[in-house]
């Protein structure tokens, strides 16, 4: 039996009020964290100012931010039924033979309609920000002798000049571009010949392009050029899709990047598993409803409402590993990648409603 329209509307309005305000708390201190963190890399980076640094930082977050929602959800409904259940207004609702799955019903809804949003509209987003603010990266750390993270890319390859190690402080994502490049070369028998350190390479159909490059070779002075060409034997695809991990797919994009990789007779695991990941989530936000309903609707007169809580938080933090655990076994190919993505929304459900039948009915 359904809700009334009214008092469904408003348990919804609750619901809702208190999912986005944990979220965006979570949303302002992942933005501060990360602003600072950009401030400490900038340094003294050409044209790094602290209004560059915040917007870089607000392209950054939503993606961070995204990885959290669950959490959201989980905390703020615990928030929503507790809040409920001090002002003793789901008492007054089971007096008027409201049942725990009638005032759920609103709740639930909202946790599907935030999972739609996110993947149809949040993702989208949060995956454009995140190339944008890779590019702007690109720009201004390439020369910041301050400004690395920590996680250089490296690649080695042969071709018809001989062998190349390029490091790069980063990628920008979706294309074939490196910033902060450093090139080391060697011949055809392995003697090194010279060390190229350029502000950016583009990788084209059969060669490296450095662009903004000086020369090192230990029988000559440093040399400028404006440009650098290198052999290279590496497809494009493959790199490609090493420069761009599938969280930084937009959902819409999935299904053509997962058939291209397959055309190209590239590996399409992982983003296949991304896009299954995405297809489950409303599923796994309705999972943090039922787990904070079985946590959430004692009545503060019967006490013991602090372990009650601890138990839900415990509860979505094992969900949020069963997770990760499930999609590394799938990225592996140890499970198939729909298994490892429905799994643990899937059972987090079943479990949540299990319990809930059990408190409620027995």
């Amino acid at each position: 039996m359904l809700i009334g329209p009214t008092l469904g509307r408003y348990f919804a309005w609750r619901f809702v009020r208190t999912i986005l305000g944990v979220f965006v708390t979570v949303f302002a201190l992942v933005y501060t964290l990360d602003f600072v963190e950009l401030l400490r890399r900038a340094g003294d980076a050409q044209g790094a100012s602290p209004g560059l640094m915040a917007q870089l930082a607000l392209y950054r977050t939503p993606a961070v931010a995204e990885s959290v929602l669950p959490f959201a959800i989980l905390f703020g409904s615990m928030a929503a039924l507790l809040q409920l259940s001090r002002k003793l207004e789901l008492v007054v609702a089971r007096a008027a033979g409201i049942s725990a799955w009638q005032f759920l019903q609103p709740g639930a809804f909202v946790a599907l309609a935030i999972g739609v949003v996110a993947i149809g509209a949040y993702n989208p987003l949060s995956a454009a920000l995140k190339q944008r603010s890779s590019e702007i990266e690109a720009k201004i750390f390439a020369k910041s002798p301050r400004a690395g993270t920590g996680k250089d890319l490296w690649i080695r390859q042969r071709s018809i000049d001989g062998q190349a190690i390029l490091r790069a402080e980063t990628a920008i994502e979706g294309t074939t571009t490196l910033a902060g490049v450093t090139a080391f070369l060697f011949d055809e028998a392995g003697v090194f010949t010279a060390q190229v350190e350029a502000a950016r390479a583009i990788l084209h159909d059969g060669w490296w392009e450095l662009q903004d490059v000086r020369v090192l070779t230990k029988d000559s002075p440093p040399e400028s050029h404006d440009s650098y060409l290198i052999a290279s034997t590496l497809d494009l695809s493959q790199i490609r899709q090493r420069f761009t991990p599938p969280e930084s797919v937009p959902f819409w994009q999935l299904p053509e990047t997962i058939a291209r990789h397959e055309r190209a007779g590239l590996d399409a695991t992982r983003y296949r598993l991304q896009y299954d990941v995405l297809l489950a989530t409303p599923l796994l936000y309705l999972a943090m409803v039922l787990v904070a309903a079985t946590v959430s609707l004692r009545f503060f007169r019967f006490g013991g409402v602090g372990k009650l809580v601890l138990g839900g938080v415990a509860a979505g933090f094992v969900l949020y590993v069963a997770r990760q655990v499930m999609e590394g076994l799938g990225a592996s190919g140890m499970v198939a990648p729909t298994v490892a993505a429905w799994f643990p929304a899937v059972v987090g459900s079943l479990l949540g409603t299990l319990t809930l039948l059990y408190q409620e009915d027995g």
